[in-house]
């Protein structure tokens, strides 16, 4: 067992290094937390049959089975795996989880983040799926009786990663709670900000309305234990750990890579994945172009976080890019955002009389995209028809679908209001707030070169406005806007990135849950 781990241990290691999970910078592996080891101290009492053992295969003699061999460090649910679940001692938040565990033919367990919410560890080799939710690493459906169907809201992985039964497996998370006001109001959903099976990144920034079925509790909280599902079949864990999640993901603005020497995706993608962003937000070009630019962001392990692209709300005028609709199906599965804008010649900025087209026009978008788990989020752009925080949660409102959001730009709300308390619209925005961009700026300024700077530079109370962001409940990504700062791009996105590491500190999160920091090796 000893060998096995430690050959499992190197190659996680060089997993989350590749897809992003590491976080040395903010030092999560100083207050890394292990669950599984010698025997079971981290958990609760209760553990009815869960044996601490030094191994788990098939069995030889009936494959549905599990076997052990003496020693220690992985958790197995007993001889016939139908025994009760297990609870961690610390209930977490935010965390970055890693786990490693082994199914039998057929059989299912599942990892509940705060008892609530499931990845599926299921036997899905070379399976097709019964329904959305049910894969190994599948985020699991909810359910309610009441509904038809009455499972909703189930996630399939992107791609079946799955290794044959009796065959050690990872998963590596990253959670993030629900937020809750002063009065225990929720005012953002938990969300699973990403999840790698096996080395394969198979979900990124799925929501949960609720918790999934089969959850330990009903209820959601801010906090809730890590929950192992022991009553489904025979399963093994081992090298079960948790951290802090770190900070929101942040990546750049196309805008921000391009200079003489980026031209290409290539070339940008590259200097993207060096400089530690977790992705790229890019105008539209076609479905063409962008399997290209997913391809390549795909081998640098980046996300192509959120798609420029816009509508025209006048009547007889073409109300958007023909070829769209073929470049959502490019998108199918990835969870990804269409950044829309509205523009008008016949209506002046943030004027209701356009209302009922805009709403045609994104409802028709909202419902195509919904077909292959596509969001959108309206973008305020100075000088267009949605203009302001106001007009895009007005429309968002008006359009009503679970996938349509909204974005906050702060260069944009900078240039359009007169008011520089976030605060308010923040909250107001909440819990359609699916984007947010930031970039240096001055506070007093009145031009795209004072409002639109690196993130070193600029009067604008950065730190501020983050930790405002926090207290508005909001955990999704955060792009960098770099619209003509002009220059040397790699430069301009080391120095942001050196500027994102010290703000983004107040978006670290509690790090009481996890213990005292130990020095790193």
């Amino acid at each position: 067992m000893t060998r096995r781990i430690s050959v499992i241990r190197t190659v996680a290691a060089f997993v989350l290094l590749s897809t992003g999970l590491a976080a040395g910078r903010d030092c999560s592996e100083c207050h890394k937390q292990h669950l599984s080891g010698g025997d079971f101290s981290a958990w609760r009492s209760n553990t009815g049959d869960w044996q601490n053992a030094g191994d788990a295969q098939l069995d030889p003699a009936n494959e549905k089975l599990l076997m052990t061999r003496s020693g220690s460090g992985a958790l197995v649910n007993g001889p016939t795996g139908r025994t009760v679940n297990l609870f961690s001692k610390q209930e977490f938040g935010d965390l970055r989880a890693h786990v490693e565990f082994v199914v039998a033919k057929d059989s299912n367990s599942g990892v509940y983040f705060q008892g609530r919410y499931e990845i599926q560890v299921y036997d899905s080799w070379q399976k097709p799926s019964e329904y959305p939710g049910i894969e190994c690493a599948g985020i699991y459906q909810r359910w309610d009786d009441r509904r038809n169907p009455q499972g909703y809201e189930g996630h399939s992985p992107r791609v079946n990663a799955s290794r044959p039964p009796g065959k050690w497996q990872t998963l590596d998370v990253v959670f993030r709670a629900p937020r809750f006001d002063k009065t225990g109001r929720k005012i953002a959903n938990a969300r699973f900000e990403k999840v790698v099976h096996n080395g394969v990144l198979v979900h990124r920034d799925v929501e949960l309305t609720g918790p999934t079925r089969a959850s330990a509790y009903n209820d959601e909280k801010p906090v809730g234990p890590l929950m192992l599902q022991g009553d489904h079949g025979p399963v093994g864990y081992c090298n079960l750990w948790v951290a802090p999640a770190g900070p929101n993901p942040f990546f750049a603005f196309d805008n921000a890579c391009e200079d003489a020497q980026h031209k290409t995706i290539q070339e940008q993608a590259q200097m993207l994945k060096e400089l530690g962003y977790a992705g790229i937000g890019p105008h539209y070009a076609g479905p063409g172009p962008m399997a290209e630019m997913l391809k390549v962001l795909d081998e640098n392990n980046l996300e192509m976080f959120a798609i420029y692209t816009g509508i025209n709300i006048d009547p007889g005028v073409q109300a958007y890019d023909p070829s769209l609709k073929e470049g959502i199906k490019v998108l199918a599965g990835r969870n990804a955002i269409l950044w829309i804008y509205a523009q008008s010649k016949q209506y002046k900025p943030s004027a209701t009389g356009g209302d009922r087209r805009a709403v045609e026009i994104l409802t028709e978008l909202a419902e195509e995209a919904a077909k292959h788990q596509v969001r959108i989020s309206l973008y305020p752009h100075t000088g267009f028809w949605m203009e302001s925080m106001d007009d895009v949660v007005r429309i968002a409102e008006l359009v009503n679908r679970p996938n349509v959001g909204v974005t906050f730009n702060l260069c944009h709300w900078l240039r359009v209001s007169s008011s520089r308390d976030a605060k308010a619209v923040l909250e107001k925005a909440m819990p359609r707030l699916s984007v947010v961009s930031i970039n240096g700026a001055d506070t007093d300024g009145k031009d795209w070169k004072t409002l639109i700077q690196t993130l070193d530079h600029g009067t604008f109370d950065m730190k501020g406005f983050l930790e405002t962001l926090r207290d508005a409940g909001y955990t999704g990504p955060i792009g960098f806007q770099g619209y003509a700062i002009g220059g040397d791009a790699y430069d301009n996105l080391k120095r942001t990135m050196a500027a994102w590491e010290k703000h983004s500190q107040v978006l670290r999160g509690d790090v009481k849950p996890f213990g005292e920091p130990r020095k790193v090796q």
